[in-house]
């Protein structure tokens, strides 16, 4: 990792999280070269193979070979999307880092458009989709996952929220230390500043595989972000608490109305197995959402790695040239 206290060399780093996706790798090099050179003297192209399935590390092994200003990391294990990307990031050479998926949705050509809103003053801008293409469920999931970010972003930007981003480098010493499994690089990204951009960008239907991440681990990502980065769930919880005491001494209050004019209690065994129901339903709702912070504190008291890196194509070119 970077000495994050010394001077970075102006330049552009990409990084790409790479998941089963061997047959847009060599086409998300080419296109990308043309569009480094023309806006800075010195880039570099960073995958982060996240344990694929298939022969993405091969063909990063060999893009590493054909091109000197692309590097390759490959994972021990799954980590997900997010892990492999702060891998990238802490890897980084440059002062400028654009962050990209694999899959050719993002066109490299639109890079440019990031790079200028940048220069304007901006630490961080997002390549917002004119038109996303990735269909209704994933769009809804995308949407849920937008909404969690809001507690730690602010509603305004998280609706920009992308994995097309550019910012500056030095934003990464806001989380030089950050050792966690769960990670959400734009809550992290929230840390080291405040001045966000986006920028209209074009996003094309992906025409190769399909993508690793589904609907449910969308949710599941989003359910982490609110657990493990906000005290929103908490809140939630103790506002539906004081709500619901107000419920009961409502009830209470009619219990005694009836009791009062009628001189009798209330009737019916359905009516109070109701309100225990509801009133259980809500304890078990809050001891729930603790159990979910205290799994979260189990699981970093745990220092769980949020990475291995297992190869690099540095390890690669030495073991090919011997």
């Amino acid at each position: 990792m970077n000495d994050f206290a010394e001077q970075l060399t102006p330049g552009i780093s990409v990084v790409a999280p790479v998941y089963n996706s061997q047959d847009t790798l060599r086409e998300l090099a080419a296109r990308l070269e043309p569009v480094l050179r023309a806006a800075a003297p010195l880039f570099e192209l960073i995958f982060v193979n996240d344990c694929s399935r298939d022969g993405s590390w091969e063909v990063i092994q060999k893009l590493s070979r054909q091109y000197p200003w692309v590097r390759g990391f490959s994972m021990l294990r799954n980590f997900g999307q997010h892990s492999a990307l702060l891998c990238g990031i802490r890897a980084a050479r440059y002062d400028t880092l654009v962050t990209m998926d694999d899959d050719l949705q993002n066109p490299p050509e639109e890079i440019p458009k990031l790079l200028a809103m940048l220069a304007e003053g901006c630490d961080m801008v997002y390549g917002t989709p004119e038109h996303e293409q990735h269909g209704l469920l994933r769009d809804l999931a995308s949407r849920i996952t937008k909404l969690a970010l809001q507690s730690a972003m602010g509603a305004r930007t998280a609706r920009h929220v992308s994995a097309f981003r550019a910012f500056r480098t030095k934003l990464r010493a806001a989380f030089a230390d950050y050792r966690s499994p769960f990670v959400s690089i734009d809550v992290l990204l929230t840390w080291g500043t405040s001045r966000f951009a986006h920028v209209s960008v074009a996003h094309h239907p992906r025409t190769v595989g399909r993508s690793g991440y589904t609907v449910k681990k969308l949710i599941v990502h989003a359910l982490n972000m609110m657990t493990g980065f906000s005290t929103v769930p908490l809140q939630l919880a103790s506002l539906v608490g004081f709500t619901f005491t107000l419920f009961g001494i409502g009830i209470l209050v009619y219990v005694m109305v009836i009791y009062l004019i009628h001189g009798r209690s209330v009737p019916g065994f359905t009516f109070l197995a109701s309100i225990i129901a509801i009133f259980s339903g809500v304890q078990l709702f809050s001891l729930g959402l603790i159990g979910e912070y205290l799994a979260r504190m189990h699981f970093r008291m745990m220092e769980r790695p949020t990475y291995v890196v297992g190869e690099t194509t540095e390890e690669s070119r030495m073991a090919h040239n011997q």
